[in-house]
């Protein structure tokens, strides 16, 4: 309306706005020389991230990121950029989003699924530069979540059979690795889990 000014209510911390306005530590170079890279989501379901990291001395010496998402989706991982630069590779594949989101004063509950794409990323591109180094992975046990106590299945063994296209529901993750077919108390979890990571890897 003419000569009235719009007003909303910024629903956010401060953090989040400084971070989602003039977000740090965006990957602008084309030629950027990456010893890592990462890349999850998907732009058919309108969220996908990219990190990249260089690599010295096993600490995080540089990251740079793009994204396709919403507020929460880059401050989150502007403010994850600034905490990881100077990290171990353990540490920086420790970081969780609990730590970020706190970092940022908080996210609304129905966005804090948002800073799990920068976490992943991030993870992503420290497994690509252990690949490219000929190196094992001794992080990932440390991070795996048990989702079925029954048959012991982790949370990253359902990760890589979605991420490698061998299961795409929930009934599939079951055939494959039995989750769910003793008390079942775990199916529910699962499912959420599944869709996740369905939504994450674009399939």
């Amino acid at each position: 309306m003419s000569g009235s000014s719009f007003m909303f209510d910024w629903v956010y911390s401060d953090k989040v706005k400084s971070h989602f306005m003039e977000p740090r530590n965006i990957l602008e170079d084309p030629e950027y020389q990456d010893d890592g890279k990462g890349q999850v989501g998907s732009m058919a379901c309108g969220d996908q991230m990219l990190v990249v990291i260089q690599v010295e001395d096993d600490r995080i010496k540089d990251i740079k990121w793009k994204t396709y998402g919403c507020a929460s989706a880059i401050a989150s991982t502007s403010m994850m950029s600034e905490m990881v630069k100077g990290m171990t590779l353990e540490e920086a594949y420790l970081l969780t989003p609990d730590m970020i989101t706190q970092k940022l004063g908080g996210l609304p509950q129905h966005k804090f699924h948002c800073s799990v794409l920068g976490d992943k990323a991030l993870r992503a591109a420290i497994d690509d530069y252990l690949d490219r180094q000929g190196l094992d992975n001794p992080y990932r046990k440390n991070v795996a979540q048990i989702i079925c106590e029954c048959r012991n299945v982790t949370d990253q063994q359902i990760e890589e059979l979605v991420k490698s296209g061998k299961a795409e529901t929930l009934e599939q993750v079951q055939e494959i690795t039995g989750l769910g077919t003793v008390c079942g108390s775990c199916r529910s979890k699962a499912r959420d889990l599944v869709h996740e990571l369905l939504h994450m890897y674009g399939k």
